[in-house]
């Protein structure tokens, strides 16, 4: 594995948060988990791969649904354990909701408020009933 992965704090789990921000426009567009083996797979392939903790895999953002990110920048931040991803998110949908962000609720009076529109429906993104790719 490539050097750049021993300056990443791994959680006990051996995970780090990933924040997904779109190039663009500069919205964050989700978080998700990565581990060395992802972290590696992005850099060595400029797509967005995860870690699945539900599944217990590697998924590429965009494996069911289309909805791959092109990674143009990754950044780590000052503690070392928080990685920043750049991306070009294809599909302009980042969520399983059919959103372009997973970060479409808004705290309004006490009550979380969706304040985003579903862009498309995740039964016609994930036919299978699938979802959370």
């Amino acid at each position: 594995m490539p050097d750049f992965l021993d300056a990443v704090r791994w959680d006990e789990r051996g995970l780090v948060p990933a924040i997904a921000q779109d190039a663009g426009t500069g919205r964050v567009l989700m978080m998700a988990w990565m581990n060395r083996e992802a972290l590696a797979a992005t850099a060595a392939e400029g797509i967005a791969v995860y870690w699945s903790r539900s599944r217990g895999r590697l998924w590429r953002k965009g494996e069911t649904s289309g909805h791959t990110q092109i990674v143009r920048e990754l950044r780590l931040d000052c503690d070392g354990d928080t990685v920043l991803l750049t991306v070009e998110q294809q599909g302009g949908i980042a969520c399983h909701t059919g959103r372009e962000r997973c970060f479409f609720q808004r705290l309004t009076d006490g009550q979380w408020v969706s304040d985003e529109l579903v862009l498309r429906a995740p039964n016609t993104i994930y036919p299978a009933g699938g979802g959370h790719e």
